[in-house]
């Protein structure tokens, strides 16, 4: 005799499965980079992962940004940040201990590197 699996029992099992492909970002990250008119920066990234959801805050030199419009999905995780020059907008790809971004700013473009910050 075969069982059939409810068709709810089944969507939960493969959002359970999504959720736990999910990469671990949680936790603090640093960016050494370079803008693109030349300047040299330093951001860290706080991240907090639940089901999807990116929360966390952006800190540069002088600020502390709220992340928004933040998510993971696999190992691509995209966000933004009304910082107090302007808007950004972070997409990246996680690899093993770091995350290349590619960020958007004022209709210029640029990437960088955060490397996962050892607690």
């Amino acid at each position: 005799m075969t069982k059939r699996v409810s068709p709810r029992l089944a969507a939960i099992g493969v959002l359970l499965a999504v959720f736990a492909l999910a990469a671990d970002v949680n936790g603090k990250w640093r960016a050494e980079f370079t803008t693109p008119d030349g300047q040299q920066r330093v951001n860290t990234f706080t991240f907090k992962v639940e089901g999807g959801k990116l929360t966390g805050t952006v800190q540069g030199s002088q600020d502390d940004t709220p992340i928004q419009n933040g998510k993971v999905d696999g190992d691509e995780i995209s966000f933004s940040a009304e910082r107090p020059f302007g808007a950004f907008t972070y997409k990246g790809k996680v690899g093993a201990g770091e995350i290349k971004f590619k960020v958007e700013f004022n209709g210029q473009n640029f990437e960088m590197t955060a490397k996962r910050v050892p607690n």
